[in-house]
């Protein structure tokens, strides 16, 4: 159990193919353990994902290139379309309106807190597929594609699109990360 090590694993892979190390079923069981796990605020358990395989994947890729009216270049596209499978997170807006409801002290606080479980979400599942050995990279082509995805996936309309993350089966390594100095990002108060 070393988080470092996990989070150094962790890349943004873009050259990623079909061919998964491990078994949809697995990355499926895992997923939701990490679901699980994730905290927020409240426990009020806003995060939703939803995870696409074979021709759903494909789908989403092609309806997002036809969305952007060839805006976006088409190898781009291909090439998360190239990947296994796509994670799509989201959180669900009648879940933080009730919280908001119920504690209104809070209230402009539950959207700021559900986004920030879900980044949790986001980084925690980026990691996992990482120790499967699946590369993943995370891209946001919504609020463009949030219309065409509910319709695609019967999404409830009240589920507010946040990212998307192509992944798959690891073609290359990207190229090493540049050290930082990072004392001027983190400040040390005693």
């Amino acid at each position: 159990m070393n988080i470092i090590k996990s989070l150094e694993k962790r890349r943004t892979y873009y050259n990623i193919d079909k061919n998964l190390p491990v078994s949809e079923s697995e990355i499926e069981e895992k997923i939701k353990e990490v679901t699980e796990l994730v905290p927020d605020a409240f426990n009020m358990k806003s995060a939703r994902v939803v995870v696409l395989f074979g021709e759903k994947h494909d789908k989403l890729w092609d309806e997002i290139y036809n969305v952007f009216e060839g805006k976006v270049p088409r190898e781009k596209i291909d090439s998360f379309k190239a990947g296994a499978g796509t994670v799509l997170y989201l959180y669900d807006e009648k879940t933080v309106k009730k919280m908001q409801e119920d504690f209104s002290t809070y209230a402009d606080n539950f959207p700021v807190w559900a986004n920030q479980a879900n980044g949790m979400l986001q980084i925690s599942i980026w990691s996992l597929l990482r120790e499967l050995n699946v590369g993943a990279s995370l891209q946001h082509y919504n609020p463009v594609i949030d219309e065409k995805v509910k319709e695609l996936f019967d999404i409830p309309k009240e589920y507010k699109l946040l990212a998307q993350m192509p992944f798959g089966g690891i073609v290359s390594e990207p190229e090493a990360k540049e050290k930082e100095n990072i004392d001027e990002r983190v400040k040390v108060v005693k």
